[in-house]
């Protein structure tokens, strides 16, 4: 089966301006997760925001567990964020021996608590507005002009929102021996393995339409999503409005995540995606046999407060993204990168 839609997608805004290297030290990705509401003030939970630095989510939310004298399950995490960085993140535990008020400083090795609230309930996975990233890119020593003009070209376009190669497991791992059966998937690979192949029909999708050039305008027979939000609607027919949104990167088009049922769009879309995951036959048929939902999720992503700065020998890359998007696809569309990890969600 081919995984290279998955783990090398084409580009969409030109070739990179140069290699790079990423996360040298920890401290060269740093991602801030942003809640997008505020602490309840009263409840029977404590949210805790948490600094760590080369430690993974699971096992911060195992010591703050035992920091809290409950089960690690009744630990409350919206994301996870992989070990080799520095994260911002946020997690709650119960309100029971240690007060409120006792939590900030607390911590253990690679980590530390620096904000507690009260809170009404256990946080659940997904519940962000999106990520803050820092990213220092070593070895890349682009032209200014061409840096700026990348830049800019991404602020008002976007960039694909292909799904990241942690998705897909080291060196496409999560994707191989894919089995008829998902009963023949135990315990956490099961979720691994399906989301390995829903991302790699969607990312096939996806550059296919990059590939014809409309990965980023609407066309007939599309479902466009509203920015940053999970609703979309059908678009029957193209009107100047509807342009001027996508334009202004408040609407976006979608693609497939695969599952039992119709995908959603009409028409030459319909025919687009239907004949791409036709390639993919074997993801398809787990996905569906899993008896997963169809859903859709958009083909472009919105880059926010983007910015860069140069220091000797790398750039320095600043900006926002949603909730479920991975920074490579942005630092894709400025260079080519040697890189083991993927932070998103």
């Amino acid at each position: 089966m081919q995984v290279e839609p998955a783990l090398a997608p084409p580009r969409a805004l030109g070739e990179p301006l140069g290699e790079g290297r990423l996360r040298l030290e920890p401290e060269d990705f740093l991602v801030e997760e942003m809640l997008g509401f505020e602490p309840a003030g009263a409840g029977e939970h404590v949210l805790l925001k948490v600094r760590k630095r080369a430690a993974n989510t699971l096992w911060v939310a195992r010591e703050l567990a035992r920091l809290a004298g409950c089960r690690p399950v009744d630990v409350g995490y919206a994301g996870l964020k992989d070990r080799h960085a520095v994260a911002v993140q946020w997690f709650t535990v119960p309100r029971r021996g240690r007060a409120v008020a006792q939590w900030p400083g607390a911590g253990g090795e690679g980590f530390e608590v620096l904000e507690a609230h009260a809170h009404a309930r256990k946080l659940p996975r997904g519940a962000l507005a999106g990520n803050r990233f820092r990213i220092r890119v070593r070895g890349l020593e682009p032209p200014t002009e061409a840096l700026d003009a990348r830049l800019r070209a991404i602020r008002a376009r976007g960039v694909p929102n292909y799904f990241g190669p942690q998705r897909f497991g080291r060196h496409g791992s999560n994707l191989r021996d894919l089995p008829e059966d998902p009963g023949a998937l135990r315990g956490g690979e099961r979720g691994f393995v399906l989301s390995a192949a829903r991302s790699l029909v969607f990312n096939a999708v996806l550059a296919e339409r990059v590939r014809q050039g409309c990965w980023e305008a609407l066309q007939p027979g599309d479902r466009a999503i509203l920015d940053g939000r999970g609703s979309h609607f059908a678009v029957e027919a193209l009107d100047e409005t509807l342009r001027q949104r996508a334009a202004r990167l408040e609407i976006h088009p979608t693609g497939p995540l695969w599952g039992r049922g119709t995908p959603g769009a009409a028409g030459a879309v319909l025919e687009l995606e239907t004949r791409v995951a036709g390639g993919y036959s074997r993801a398809c048929a787990l996905i569906e046999a899993a008896a997963m939902d169809p859903q859709r999720r958009s083909l472009r992503l919105a880059v926010r407060e983007l910015r860069a700065h140069l220091e000797p020998g790398a750039v320095v890359l600043e900006f926002d993204l949603a909730r479920g998007a991975f920074a490579t696809a942005v630092l894709r569309e400025v260079c080519a990168f040697e890189d083991q990890e993927e932070i998103s969600t």
